[in-house]
């Protein structure tokens, strides 16, 4: 799909998508659930759909009713063939464990970027808790077979926060003792706070003593019956949020003030640029500043926030400074070159050094026709950049917004974007 945004001034209000975040962690932890549990407000994007998948063939019964999801499980996995993890990275990794429990081969298996990415995390940890595996030099497809025998352990974290997400469900779920995860170099870490208080929610006992060490207690089978919902997306909604600073008004509703997601801080970094914000429990409510300043800001923990970030800075004056690019080299492209490249395209210098990037404001972006590179955050960043541009700016391979924002050009559009989508 290709989509030609021009200059465009927003105006209104509209919805949050909801958290895939999220929305794949409680599927996760549905499946492991002996009972019922009732999703309301579930997300509908590619990877959203991808956990759905995944959990029904490892057992879970998922039916539709009036906008909601119901999923009932009888607790355990049970597979039914492979695992498609389409090109969500977070489904491969935290899935991987939940599968491992089960006395069965299973291949894991993905498309797209997703099979270019490493996953030596499996190879390297996984025979550790008695589970075989045969993988591809640590790349996909990937063969495993359990059972997963909890036991404590000390490893490295810093490939991804989503293998320890995945181990925390697995060993809960199934261990008859205390287990000590001990972690280091985590990335991430508010991905894992979010991780521990929705399990609590679902019953599971887990302590933390400052990110490093995890103490698993057991507990009965988890039995219950619940209906939950799923919160507003920040990292989409940080797209709608930027565009509001650098061209109109926009509202954006249910996201909650108290989130533990990580790209919250989405407020901090607009605040800091000189953007107006009004914030209330569950509304933001931004209005564009023709005079934003440039500002720092370290994305270690919240590397989804760089593109729209990048947007950000070229409507700023001065030289905006983003820590922590080491963090999007296994991304669905490697996000740090492939911004780079695209905004060269459209004229304008992104400069990366070491574990920084940094972007020179104000500058509008030229008219002109980049790829997304499969990446739908670098798909709604340039659509965003567009918006304050010279010219109308043609995007291709647009629909990988789906990954987790089907609704984006949409939105856009409701609020006033003068934009059109062709097939390609």
């Amino acid at each position: 799909m290709i989509a030609r945004i021009s200059p465009s001034v927003l105006n209104g209000s509209c919805m949050a998508p909801p958290s895939k975040s999220i929305m794949q962690r409680v599927c996760a932890l549905a499946l492991l659930n002996e009972g019922i549990i009732c999703i309301h407000s579930p997300g509908n994007s590619d990877d959203d759909k991808v956990a759905i998948g995944i959990i029904s063939q490892l057992g879970a019964t998922v039916d539709a009713d009036n906008g909601s999801l119901i999923i009932t499980s009888n607790g355990f996995p049970g597979p039914k063939g492979d695992l498609d993890c389409g090109e969500s990275g977070l489904s491969l990794r935290m899935f991987a464990a939940l599968a491992a429990l089960c006395n069965e081969s299973i291949t894991l298996k993905g498309r797209g970027s997703l099979c270019k990415r490493p996953q030596h995390f499996i190879d390297q940890v996984f025979p550790k808790l008695g589970v075989e595996v045969k993988s591809a030099g640590g790349f996909l497809p990937i063969g495993i077979k359990g059972p997963l025998v909890p036991a404590s352990l000390v490893f490295d974290a810093s490939q991804s926060s989503q293998y320890l997400t995945g181990l925390l469900f697995a060993i809960a779920r199934v261990t008859q003792q205390p287990i000590t995860l001990t972690v280091n170099n985590l990335q991430s870490k508010p991905y894992i706070a979010l991780s521990l208080s929705w399990m609590k929610r679902f019953g599971y006992l887990v302590t933390t003593k400052d990110f490093n060490q995890f103490i698993i207690e057991p507990i009965p089978s988890p039995k219950r019956n619940m209906e939950v919902t799923i919160d507003g997306d920040w990292s989409g909604a940080a797209f709608l949020l930027v565009a509001a600073a650098i061209t109109g008004e926009v509202t954006v509703n249910g996201l909650l003030e108290d989130s533990l997601q990580a790209d919250r801080a989405i407020i901090n970094v607009l605040k800091d640029a000189g953007a107006e914000v009004i914030q209330t429990q569950n509304t933001v409510n931004v209005f564009c500043n023709s005079k934003l300043k440039a500002f720092e800001f370290d994305a270690h923990d919240c590397p989804d926030l760089f593109p729209p970030l990048v947007a950000l800075a070229l409507g700023c004056d001065g030289v905006s400074t983003i820590n922590g690019a080491s963090r999007l080299i296994d991304k669905e492209s490697n996000r740090a070159i492939s911004l780079q490249e695209v905004f060269q395209q459209l004229g304008v210098t992104i400069r990366i050094e070491e574990d920084s990037m940094f972007i020179s404001g104000p500058v509008k972006v030229m008219e002109g026709s980049v790829s997304s590179h499969g990446d739908h955050r670098i798909a709604m960043a340039v659509a965003i950049a567009a918006l304050n541009g010279l010219g109308t700016v043609e995007i291709s391979g647009a629909e990988a917004v789906n990954k987790s924002f089907p609704d984006f050009f949409s939105t856009l559009s409701s609020l006033g974007a003068s934009l059109s989508l062709y097939a390609e």
